[in-house]
């Protein structure tokens, strides 16, 4: 693994857990989903070890253009704008409501972008997600036009260009001593890698894994899942995955979203 190097952190870090992950993400990039992924699969078996927070490095020519804009379609004047900054600039602004809230939002857009059922740039489809989200949408919307999002976007911007963040996505694992420097890794590996890193960073022979969940607490958990993020997860084929799956449609627990290039499944909701 070629792609690792060392750096400082910008902040001390707000958590007990003994790691923190920066994770640069593109949140429309295909790329992006894989590192989902993976990462659920880290949360399930050592989220006792680390917290994390995505930073946004979206590729932007022009982001004062956007606020002029953005400004103006807050009083109704472009409400059916579009922009590629949009999706990043709206995930700030559910971040302002918690990480969760954050978190809820960015699958939703995802899962959208993956069906082609919104065009996700466009700043009403953005404020449907959101409604589709459980988040408080009066104070998502004025948090949109707010300087305070476009302010935080700018920010996971900078973070990006001081880490030298030149492939996305990547990583960058901090301990909890702020004088040590990271470890950036950029690009994807395999979910063993990023175990070992882990294990590493914390200075021991062996890391303690979590025993994964059953599918039913699996989908309490994380709504949507696609095929191969089952597949991946329970380290099983894509055949034995859809088997089990199909099981639980069967039984009215989960239902199968379809269109021509992926399928997702979601927890049933009566």
């Amino acid at each position: 693994m070629n792609n690792v190097q060392l750096l400082s952190k910008p902040a001390p870090a707000s958590t007990t857990k003994p790691i923190e992950l920066y994770i640069f993400i593109d949140p429309l990039c295909q790329k992006a989903l894989k590192m989902q992924t993976m990462l659920r699969k880290l949360q399930l078996e050592y989220e006792h070890y680390f917290t994390w927070r995505y930073i946004l490095s979206t590729k932007l020519a022009s982001l004062n253009t956007l606020g002029r804009r953005t400004k103006g379609c807050m009083t109704g004047a472009e409400l059916d704008i579009t922009h590629p900054a949009l999706p990043s600039i709206a995930v700030k602004a559910a971040e302002l409501q918690g990480k969760r809230a954050s978190a809820r939002f960015l699958l939703k857009l995802q899962e959208h972008a993956l069906l082609k059922t919104k065009e996700v740039t466009s700043y009403s489809a953005l404020i449907e997600i959101a409604k589709e989200s459980d988040i408080d949408i009066d104070e998502f919307i004025s948090d949109f036009g707010s300087k305070e999002a476009a302010r935080a976007f700018q920010c996971d911007l900078h973070i990006t260009r001081e880490m030298e963040i030149e492939e996305v996505p990547s990583i960058v694992f901090f301990n909890e001593c702020i004088e040590d420097e990271g470890l950036k890794v950029s690009g994807m590996y395999t979910y063993e890698v990023y175990v070992q890193i882990l294990q590493e960073m914390m200075n021991e022979e062996e890391i303690i894994c979590n025993p994964l969940p059953s599918f039913d607490e699996l989908f309490s958990r994380f709504q949507t899942l696609t095929t191969s993020e089952v597949a991946e997860i329970y380290s099983m084929s894509l055949q034995q995955a859809e088997r089990e799956l199909k099981k639980r449609m069967l039984q009215q627990k989960i239902e199968r979203i379809h269109c021509d290039e992926i399928t997702l499944w979601r927890r049933k909701l009566n």
